[in-house]
């Protein structure tokens, strides 16, 4: 719920900071200064912290509200879910879980082509003396 809020509020103080544009022709109206509407909004934001404290019931029945509607939707995406499965799952069924996965056949045909030559160590000079007393 407090999600919601926020983005709410996030997204209408994006709006409001937008650029309009052109001039509308209708009656003409106070222009509204970018620290006045952060003000509004950190009070509004305020007053709504408060809310559950001034009106316990009103939250009580918004949670069981939200809590109902979480359910359905989770009975929604099981069921779209059961309902594309078994209209496409014939056609793109998954492989097993313990079966392991075919390799492409760019990767069977490239296995074991290292030469002996290719293992080795690559050379290296060797230490100076006075690297070797250090």
């Amino acid at each position: 719920m407090r999600f919601l809020i926020k983005v709410a509020f996030w997204l209408a103080i994006v709006v409001m900071l937008l650029p309009t544009g052109a001039k509308h022709a209708t009656a003409p109206t106070p222009e509204v200064g970018t620290t006045e509407a952060v003000s509004a909004a950190s009070a509004a934001m305020s007053d709504m912290r408060l809310f559950c404290a001034r009106q316990p019931e009103a939250c009580e029945v918004g949670s069981a509200a939200l809590t109902q509607f979480g359910h359905k939707a989770q009975a929604s995406a099981k069921w779209v879910y059961e309902f594309l499965n078994d209209k496409l799952g014939s056609q793109h069924a998954a492989p097993a879980r313990n079966e392991p996965k075919a390799a492409p056949a760019s990767l069977e045909m490239s296995q074991n082509t290292l030469k002996p030559s290719d293992a080795a160590p690559a050379w290296r000079a060797p230490q100076q003396q006075a690297e070797a007393k250090r």
